[in-house]
């Protein structure tokens, strides 16, 4: 077949087309821009809390916060926690803790989390039981109260105002989530049966999304919300349960398939949020995998003795509920002062139920990426929509 020069001239074109077209599909230039986050709100229980239950219950004592901060600062860790290196990855403050009245700055957002927070409302409330009043209900008021009363006293101008965050911030915040393993402990330590305990989640899912609808009813737009962590790998489960069958590394085995029931169920729901709430953008992180991925090949990363509690006394798991890091006991007629390891750096577990900041970095640094996250975004392209920029 002969080609006219007409033909070539036309098919030359269509060729030229075709690469243009092709170069701006791939063009780097229209990758996701990195979000503006002016401020974040955390929600959320120990893993998260810097320092709520300090101010409000209980602070933690020496040698709690050694690691960074050398004093205790609120943090049930030996440092930091993964929300410090988030807000440190966007540019902003650690956040302050909503109930601490002393030094607080909520200007870059504030955190509502306090350690052995629940999503329900757990049925002993301390001091009386184990678990905080300030379930997941009671963190959203907090949240509602401050976005009112924060606008009142900027409009009064002072130094208080320069506290506040702009009223602009609270729908281009980022908005963070870790909650729902004292949900799941608080069934374990009732006394449920495994199956009991699966059965619950549901309900605790329900008392989850309805949260997050009223938040959003609130004007957030951008959330960050993690799974639940692998409870059958922590010592105060080893210790409670001992007769529990373990897996290839040493964790609770069935204890773990609970937490990962709870993790289905959850990701399922945010799949259900993203249809009710079109307007929002919700990532989900698999914190299970990586903390799992820690006491699976514990040396691969830098770490020893991943079950094993850094600050704590006796036993195989170096930990007992009733000798806590930070006391002091007696021992064959001596004091014994139940304090850390030699290097908290090298160690997975802080207390025999939280982690080191070392394990806390390990898994910011993982997640902060996007391999962890449904839509596979990173933390600074959490404001778009499964790939999508958020309008």
């Amino acid at each position: 077949m002969e080609y006219t020069p007409r033909v070539i001239i036309s098919l030359f074109c269509c060729y030229m087309l075709l690469l243009h077209i092709t170069s701006i599909t791939v063009s780097p230039a229209l990758a996701l821009e990195d979000c503006e986050f002016p401020a974040i709100f955390n929600f959320g229980d120990s893993n998260s809390d810097t320092g709520g239950f300090a101010a409000s219950i209980y602070p933690p004592p020496t040698p709690y916060g050694e690691t960074y901060f050398h004093m205790p600062v609120g943090r049930i860790s030996d440092g930091r926690l993964i929300v410090d290196f988030l807000a440190t990855s966007l540019g902003h403050p650690y956040l302050s803790a909503y109930l601490d009245s002393l030094g607080t700055n909520f200007s870059h957002g504030a955190n509502f989390a306090t350690s052995a927070s629940t999503i329900r409302l757990p049925d002993l409330i301390l001091p009386a039981g184990g678990f905080s009043p300030f379930y997941l209900d009671i963190q959203y008021v907090q949240f509602r109260e401050l976005k009112s009363r924060s606008q009142l006293i900027r409009q009064r101008g002072g130094i208080f105002a320069s506290l506040m965050p702009k009223e602009e911030y609270f729908s281009k915040a980022l908005y963070t989530f870790d909650i729902g393993q004292n949900d799941l402990g608080e069934g374990f330590f009732g006394n449920k049966t495994i199956q009991e305990v699966n059965a619950s989640v549901p309900d605790i899912i329900t008392g989850f999304s309805t949260n997050i609808k009223k938040i959003y009813d609130l004007g957030a737009r951008s959330f960050w919300i993690h799974n639940t962590g692998p409870i059958g790998c922590v010592p105060y489960i080893l210790v409670k349960f001992p007769s529990a069958q373990k897996d290839e590394v040493g964790c609770a085995k069935a204890y773990n398939e609970v937490a990962q029931h709870f993790n289905h169920e959850l990701k399922q729901a945010i799949v259900q949020l993203r249809k009710d709430l079109p307007l929002a953008a919700f990532t989900y992180v698999d914190v299970y995998s990586v903390k799992y991925s820690i006491f699976k090949e514990p040396k691969k990363y830098g770490f020893e003795l991943p079950l094993v509690a850094c600050c704590g006394y006796g036993g195989k798991y170096n930990y007992n509920s009733s000798t806590g890091c930070g006391t002091t006991i007696t021992v064959n007629g001596s004091q014994i002062f139940v304090g850390s390891c030699k290097n908290p750096s090298a160690r997975v577990n802080w207390d025999g139920i939280h982690y080191t900041e070392a394990a806390a970095k390990f898994v910011f640094e993982k997640i902060s990426t996007g391999a962890y996250s449904d839509p596979p975004l990173p933390l600074k392209q959490a404001c778009h929509r499964s790939g999508n920029k958020k309008k």
